[in-house]
């Protein structure tokens, strides 16, 4: 395994910050309504995770340190979790796993469907996010991955939909997002790639 500290780390930070708000959780310190805030925040958890994942291959054409890519899949794999778990929340702290409740909300509420969607896009990333996917499908799991653009778009629009009295708050989320997808434009990664060679010492 490369960089095991460097993993290790960011397993750390990221392990953290969730047992962080369990505990605030746990002691009755999230104000009179608890289960909206943790599912508000893993919400945002999520999102600041997948725009880390997506900020790692633009860094490694910027700077042209490898390094970059190696956060890149687990960032990715704790942004999934980080969903999965405000999808929990929501069912047991907002619906009370009532599933025609859900179905109503579904039909009835469009950013929850929104946010659906985004969160069962990141099931087949998820999936195919180890080696043995990479050499098996080839080229198709590049196609697959770009489903992450899809991915962050639902997100933000999710997002919009829940905080739409807020603009400014989710404006931080959709700047860095709006960059990071701007990035991706062939003309901006060969910019990237030459500014890279250009800093290297010759």
């Amino acid at each position: 395994m490369r960089f095991p500290k460097l993993r290790m780390g960011l397993f750390m930070v990221a392990a953290s910050v969730l047992g962080y708000w369990l505990l605030l959780a746990a002691g009755d310190r999230l104000g009179p309504d608890p289960g909206k805030v943790l599912v508000d925040w893993l919400g945002q958890g999520a999102l600041t995770l997948l725009l880390l994942t997506l900020s790692m291959t633009p860094l490694r054409l910027l700077t042209g340190w490898p390094i970059w890519i190696i956060c890149r899949r687990q960032l990715g794999l704790w942004s999934a979790f980080y969903a999965f778990l405000h999808l929990l929340a929501f069912l047991t702290f907002i619906l009370g796993w009532n599933f025609e409740r859900l179905a109503k909300e579904l039909l009835e509420r469009p950013y929850i469907f929104v946010g659906f969607v985004a969160l069962t896009g990141l099931v087949p990333l998820v999936v195919t996010s180890n080696r043995t996917s990479m050499r098996y499908l080839g080229r198709r799991w590049v196609r697959l991955h770009r489903l992450v653009y899809v991915i962050l778009v639902l997100a933000l629009l999710h997002m919009l939909w829940v905080v739409r009295s807020d603009l400014g708050r989710w404006l931080i989320y959709a700047v860095p997002g709006v960059v990071l997808l701007a990035v991706r434009f062939p003309v901006m990664v060969r910019l990237l790639s030459l500014n890279a060679r250009a800093g290297k010492p010759k």
